[in-house]
């Protein structure tokens, strides 16, 4: 393939008004040029006519200095874009013989002009960003679009992770803290907030309620007079005296449970209060409690099923978020969702995180231009040099040469007036 990287291109695309353009600059060509031919035919016209009507003579000064600075300013007009009358005068063609220059120095004028620091921040720092991220967000279609387009990016997501090895580095950082953390004094410390709130008493009622199933449970009552009658006396069992006392137990077991339950001051809870306050303290002070805490962290962090618990539970996650991204009502999606929208909510509602966000994005934003706008200078000047000459001429004359025309227009008309102004000097200094 040929290599077009240093060919001449076409300058943009020209947008449709580009014709209507054209045509106004041609009617604004060819009415300069009728004036221009009308001021030489008024000079021809004054100057045979003067000796029959001497006034003529101010007419012809003017058409004659109106002729030639329209002339003048015709020959200035066409030079900036080709050679007058395709003559090879010096100085001429100007903006195709300096498109090099001319792109050099619209490169730098934009960097120096309109990449500037001040400019640029005060611009950015004129722009909401943050309401517009806001407002982006609450809408819940687009919220959704984006939950659809993060959700799609769930399967690549969960390979670069695993290709990276975090899952596992987590791991084993996770383990490694463990290791090093006193499992007797976390324990109290936890432990302690739990008495403190008086949650050990529903602990405490969970325990009756266990020990009130277990009096109703059939086989565990078996069980139980089994054991009774195995330590009484051959003539107590003969007389069925198990039964008898295993009715009494449960009976009175199952009235102090009762009152225990229903009674929030029992002096039971109360042994259950100091118990627990005891066993607290003693988990936080007692070297031998800490040995012990110790000892069973070590055993438990040596079982094979926890060593393989965090792959595990990274398995069974990923296996989870792969089904659900490529389910067609994906819970991911919603909450999302759901969460997108909100932040957008909260976001239009708090003005001291817009402000924060504002200012993060005008020193983002104008830290890149800054560091990008010489590349920017360079790239433009580039495009320019790469333009085709004839289209890059073309695209001049189109946006300021029906101006450039009305200076020919003017031309004419100080011409004319200097023309005159000359000849009522001349009448001055030289007489008739």
């Amino acid at each position: 393939m040929a290599d077009t990287s240093s060919s001449p291109t076409a300058p943009p695309a020209a947008p449709d008004h580009d014709a209507e353009k054209e045509r106004a600059l041609k009617r604004v060509k060819r009415a300069a040029t009728l004036t221009l031919l009308m001021c030489i035919a008024l000079f021809l016209g004054a100057r045979l006519l003067e000796p029959q009507a001497p006034g003529l003579v101010w007419l012809a000064a003017f058409a004659e200095a109106a002729a030639i600075g329209g002339i003048a300013d015709w020959y200035a007009v066409v030079a900036l874009f080709r050679r007058p009358l395709g003559l090879p005068i010096p100085h001429t063609a100007i903006i195709p013989a300096n498109q090099t220059r001319i792109a050099d120095n619209l490169g730098r004028f934009i960097e120096a002009n309109f990449l500037a620091p001040a400019p640029v921040r005060a611009r950015l720092g004129s722009v909401d960003f943050a309401a517009h991220v806001a407002d982006w967000l609450s809408d819940r279609k687009r919220a959704d679009g984006l939950a659809r387009f993060m959700t799609r990016m769930v399967p690549q997501t969960l390979d670069a992770l695993e290709d990276s090895g975090l899952p596992r580095f987590l791991a084993k950082r996770a383990r490694e803290r463990i290791e090093t953390v006193e499992v007797a004094p976390l324990a109290a410390g936890l432990l302690s907030a739990f008495v403190a709130d008086r949650r050990h008493q529903k602990l405490f009622d969970e325990l009756i309620t266990a020990l009130g199933r277990f009096l109703n449970d059939e086989a565990a009552l078996a069980a139980l007079r089994d054991k009774i009658r195995a330590e009484l006396p051959t003539l107590a069992r003969y007389f069925r005296a198990d039964a008898y006392l295993l009715h009494k137990i449960v009976a009175a077991a199952g009235t102090l449970l009762d009152e225990v339950r229903d009674d929030p001051d029992h002096k039971l809870r109360h042994e259950f209060d100091r118990f627990a306050a005891d066993f607290v303290t003693q988990l936080a002070t007692s070297p031998a409690y800490a040995a012990q805490a110790e000892r069973l962290k070590r055993e438990l962090l040596a079982r094979p099923e926890l060593r393989n618990l965090a792959a595990d539970l990274w398995a069974g996650l990923r296996r989870f978020m792969l089904t659900d991204a490529g389910a067609t009502d994906s819970a991911t999606r919603r909450h999302l969702t759901r969460l997108l929208t909100d932040i957008g909510r909260q976001l239009a509602r708090d003005e001291a995180i817009r402000a924060d966000m504002n200012q993060g994005f005008v020193t983002m934003l104008a830290g890149f231009i800054e560091t990008q706008k010489s590349g920017v200078s360079a790239f433009i000047a580039d495009q320019v040099k790469r333009w085709d000459l004839a289209q890059l001429t073309r695209l001049v004359e189109l946006n300021i040469g029906r101006d450039l025309q009305y200076i020919r227009f003017n031309g004419m008309i100080v011409g004319g007036l200097a023309g005159l102004l000359l000849h009522l000097g001349e009448l001055f200094v030289f007489g008739n």
